[in-house]
């Protein structure tokens, strides 16, 4: 089970939102490269890092700080946000992202994430946001009428490396993950899934290290870990104690 420190990219800043709401960001830190710097320094394996700007103006926006943070750390990293093109994608993996995530154009346009696939084995990731249970896009901004189990059935075979499966009624207001629909998502498809969106406190680290949910890769920490209702220390080592057993 990996847990992934998220980085979230307004402005040039580190900041968290509240429900997907840009009007709702509270700023944790304005330097991004040194918050990627301390969680490598704390013992993260992973960073997720999403351009909000970028996701809401379809294009990347927060390139000069993701090329901060990418100099800064020698942790993989997979990034979202803006990302709607094969040259895009193509950029930021030469760039040194490990893992790209296509979120829009998974809905929009999923012939090009099939083609990212064949000609990036191993380093695509699809974002599955759903709100109400129905998935949405463009920075959360607009709903679809399909749900998450049917655009993620869409993918396989496609070589996807994992989904991120958002909860955006929980994220940012740390009530836990709905363990529920992510549970019901990774038994639906063949494709590993991350959970994202509510991870409140170790009892949700505790819960994803249980049997049933072995089928994750794992699970995304965002203002959890700012506000310190996680200690990141506390939270690896119980993971790592977990791996040894």
């Amino acid at each position: 089970m990996i847990l992934f420190p998220a980085i979230d990219l307004k402005d040039g800043q580190c900041v968290r939102l509240k429900l997907g709401d840009m009007a709702q960001a509270t700023l944790f830190n304005d330097n991004p490269a040194a918050q990627a710097k301390s969680f490598e320094a704390q013992g993260f394996e992973w960073l997720h890092l999403v351009d909000l700007n970028g996701a809401f103006e379809g294009r990347p926006v927060n390139g000069i700080a993701v090329e901060e943070i990418l100099k800064a750390i020698s942790i993989p990293v997979q990034l979202g946000g803006g990302i709607r093109d094969l040259a895009t994608i193509e950029h930021w993996l030469s760039r040194g992202v490990t893992r790209v995530i296509l979120g829009t154009i998974a809905l929009r346009n999923p012939e090009i994430v099939r083609d990212a696939c064949k000609k990036f084995p191993g380093k695509i990731v699809v974002g599955i946001d759903a709100k109400a249970g129905r998935v949405a896009v463009e920075g959360w901004g607009e709903s679809s009428s399909l749900n998450a189990i049917e655009l993620a059935r869409r993918f396989q075979g496609a070589g996807v490396a994992a989904i991120v499966f958002t909860d955006i009624d929980r994220d940012g207001i740390l009530k836990g993950i709905n363990f529920e629909k992510t549970l019901e998502l990774a038994s639906s498809v063949n494709i590993p899934v991350i959970a994202s969106g509510g991870l409140a406190s170790i009892k949700d680290v505790q819960r994803l290290l249980e049997p049933d949910c072995a089928i994750l890769e794992g699970a995304i920490s965002g203002r959890a870990i700012y506000d310190g209702r996680l200690d990141s220390k506390e939270a690896l080592a119980l993971i790592g104690s977990r791996r040894a057993a």
